[in-house]
């Protein structure tokens, strides 16, 4: 980010503005796995936004990556970068017919995929998972995301760079509810100190 805190790239929009969380998100759990250029990471839950963004950090990290999603969300994974795989019965043999001796890391941000993500690490590989914390059972990583303002520069001068573009499938005006049974904020008194 620059001075006065806003990047060149435009953090205002609708966009951006989902950097914060699922960025540094996916920034996290990739920085703490050690990924490395010339590496392979497998990310379950590629489409997602946290996933999303975990494809373009590793792509900008010099890293190979095969990512999970519905077939109807693989052209956006192959826009993104990522090998798309479908999730589901048979992930393991999808990925290892992909990658033979498989895959060095694997980021789980969906759940729900512990037993794929050890068919497909190779010997020594890494992994985490933010949804699933039986992974602390079998050498992995467990994560929360943590606000660290280093880390957010760092999403923000790759967004700078365009190294990183963000897809909103749908914004919501702040006055219209998400439910129709859900107040909005309109007409409730400001707090008092």
């Amino acid at each position: 980010m620059k001075a006065g805190g806003r990047s060149r790239f435009g953090w205002q929009s609708s966009g951006p503005s989902l950097v914060p969380l699922a960025g540094l998100t996916a920034y996290q759990v990739l920085n703490r796995l050690g990924l490395k250029a010339g590496e392979t990471v497998l990310i379950h839950g590629g489409s997602g936004g946290v996933g999303s963004l975990g494809i373009q950090i590793a792509m900008a990290l010099g890293a190979s990556v095969i990512a999970t999603a519905s077939e109807k969300n693989h052209e956006f994974l192959r826009s993104l970068g990522a090998e798309p795989v479908a999730y589901g019965e048979g992930l393991a043999e999808r990925v290892r017919a992909l990658r033979p001796n498989g895959v060095d890391v694997v980021a789980d941000f969906v759940g729900g995929n512990l037993e794929a993500t050890l068919a497909v690490l190779a010997e020594g590989g890494r992994h985490a998972s933010i949804a699933n914390s039986e992974v602390e059972e079998h050498g992995g990583d467990w994560m929360w995301v943590h606000p660290v303002g280093a880390d957010l520069q760092e999403l923000a001068d790759l967004a700078d760079s365009r190294k990183l573009r963000v897809e909103a499938a749908e914004v919501f005006p702040l006055e219209k509810p998400l439910m129709p049974s859900v107040p909005t904020w309109k007409g409730i008194p400001a707090a008092r100190s």
